[in-house]
């Protein structure tokens, strides 16, 4: 029997993990297959507290350390299953690190008293080889991070939604010239984000087109776009276009890691996992006892200090339902 199970190895769950652990809840963290989430594919980090810079990778070993020393537990695995019917909960783990041939395919089942969600969310990628290549080598799915890095210089913003308006606006500030590249011939943004991005002298918006290939072999050193004829237009042939830049940021929408949950907790369309039905435990679910935290519930800020922020809550709040349950 576990006190605390936390589900993430990100900013949130190590948090979690910290403060939980430093209460004298001996938590075990299932960090999953990629430890440190998506801040462990981040390059720099300017913007956390108490570092001037850091790699997204460092920060997030120098978190799980300090979890470590107070006597957490971590476990590079992914939770496949969980059950949140009855208490206890039971979770099952991969079998990524069992030593027996008579468990590879049959998961263990935990028994836990409180469970922290802190599975995050990935950002929607377009698929390109190099895309992947180059990520935080000048492709990036976060402008609030990393727009500062491109002071000066051109870069493209992906998307047509109000999260990719709001990008190009951030980068505006930062940048020489902001491309705005969209598929259709028209926004599904909001009305207000759509005036703001084309009263914005700096936003060069470029309809009807999809990037086929991000250039460059070490860092970003362009796009090439194919530009679909709009169908008012009497030559209806498509053209590929080359536009020399440094930055690429793709914000065509977050999927948050939260299939293991459904019809189990209560979730919006899009799948974050809602909280605050307790009043007294902010970050408690609708299922007692189960608590959240970070970008798998919060789709709106996405900062890896606020994720830290929430795991610190999520942790507090499940010591003390905790101590109220074993008195």
């Amino acid at each position: 029997m576990e006190n605390i199970v936390i589900i993430g190895g990100g900013a949130a769950g190590l948090t979690a993990a910290i403060y939980t652990a430093r209460a004298g809840l001996q938590p075990l963290v299932f960090a999953g297959s990629l430890p440190g989430g998506q801040l462990s594919l981040t390059s720099e980090v300017e913007n956390f507290p108490g570092q001037d810079t850091i790699l997204g990778a460092e920060l997030v070993e120098k978190i799980r350390h300090q979890a470590e020393k107070f006597g957490t537990r971590i476990l590079n695995e992914n939770i496949v299953k969980v059950d949140l019917s009855n208490k206890p909960f039971v979770v099952y783990p991969s079998a990524k690190n069992r030593q027996t041939d008579n468990m590879k395919d049959s998961p263990l089942a935990l028994n836990t008293r409180a469970i922290i969600i802190a599975t995050g969310a990935r950002a929607l990628w377009l698929g390109l080889e190099a895309e992947t290549r180059l990520r935080g080598k000048g492709v990036s799915a976060c402008a609030t991070c990393d727009g500062f890095f491109f002071r000066g210089k051109d870069v493209v913003v992906v998307g047509g939604g109000d999260t990719a308006l709001e990008e190009a606006l951030t980068l505006s500030k930062f940048a020489h010239q902001v491309y705005l590249v969209h598929r259709r011939d028209n926004f599904r943004a909001s009305y207000i984000m759509q005036e703001r991005v084309f009263n914005n002298k700096k936003i060069k918006v470029i309809w009807n087109a999809q990037v086929k290939d991000i250039l460059g072999q070490d860092k970003v050193e362009g796009i090439k776009l194919v530009i679909n004829a709009n169908a008012n237009q009497t030559n209806k042939k498509s053209e590929e276009k080359i536009i020399n830049l440094h930055g690429v940021f793709v914000a065509i929408g977050h999927r948050p890691d939260t299939a293991l949950f459904q019809g189990q907790l209560k979730m919006d369309e899009r799948g974050y996992i809602l909280k605050n039905f307790y009043p007294q435990y902010p970050m408690m679910t609708a299922v007692e006892g189960v608590f959240v935290a970070g970008d798998c519930t919060d789709h709106y800020y996405r900062q890896a200090i606020v994720a830290a922020g929430q795991g610190a809550a999520a942790a507090i709040d499940a010591e003390r339902w905790l101590n109220r349950e074993t008195k």
